[in-house]
């Protein structure tokens, strides 16, 4: 327990750390899913190219090659900021991809009648999908983001590689100061755990609100 009571300054900094790291990341992951799941369906072919090229690159490009990428490739063109922001850019961009195809399962079991119907009144595409469509997908797809988020959550870990800090990194100072490594990672372990048992009691609560009834 000493590990803990000596060092809860450290562990609330990487705490933090790791909370910031998830909501930022989370708000620009959401807000990209939302918007490339908008460009799958959009009627426009190279809206459509964009935003399948924007998942199959991502989904398929390991997030530590990623975040090399963006940390240490970015600078070079010019663009520097705190690597914190970098480890945002990263982590968000790379789980937009799965909130994209989560959003896209959801808005393929909607009734294509819906959209139809929608047109029939009027209404311009992105008028449909922002008020017809992807209110009622959403609905069917709260489990899976939340999961992608707890997903996300967890692999903020990588940051801490990148002098970004976060929770698992707190443990390079505990160990030059002696402390016992597996009690270390315990603290941890129970760290994360608060945050995405947070997560996902955050998502059992909009489940119950707005979920579809199984």
């Amino acid at each position: 327990m000493n590990v803990l009571t000596d060092n809860l300054s450290l562990y609330g900094r990487g705490l933090l750390g790791t909370v910031q790291l998830t909501v930022y990341s989370s708000l620009l992951a959401l807000a990209l899913g939302f918007l490339m799941a908008a460009f799958r369906v959009a009627p426009v072919a190279s809206l459509r190219a964009f935003g399948t090229a924007w998942v199959t690159v991502l989904r398929n490009t390991p997030l530590t090659l990623l975040f090399f990428a963006v940390l240490l490739g970015l600078p070079r063109f010019g663009l520097v900021l705190p690597f914190q922001l970098f480890a945002v850019l990263a982590l968000g961009c790379y789980t937009s991809a799965f909130i994209c195809e989560a959003l896209r399962s959801g808005i393929n079991t909607v009734p294509t009648g819906q959209g139809e119907a929608a047109r029939s009144l009027g209404m311009t595409f992105s008028q449909t999908l922002g008020t017809v469509v992807l209110p009622q997908a959403f609905r069917t797809v709260i489990p899976p983001i939340g999961s992608t988020l707890i997903a996300l959550a967890k692999n903020s870990a990588i940051a801490g590689s990148f002098s970004v800090t976060e929770l698992l990194g707190t443990y390079k100072p505990l160990n030059e100061l002696g402390y016992s490594i597996v009690w270390s990672f315990v603290w941890i372990a129970v760290g994360y755990l608060i945050v995405t048992l947070s997560i996902s009691a955050l998502f059992n609560v909009l489940e119950r609100r707005w979920g579809v009834p199984r």
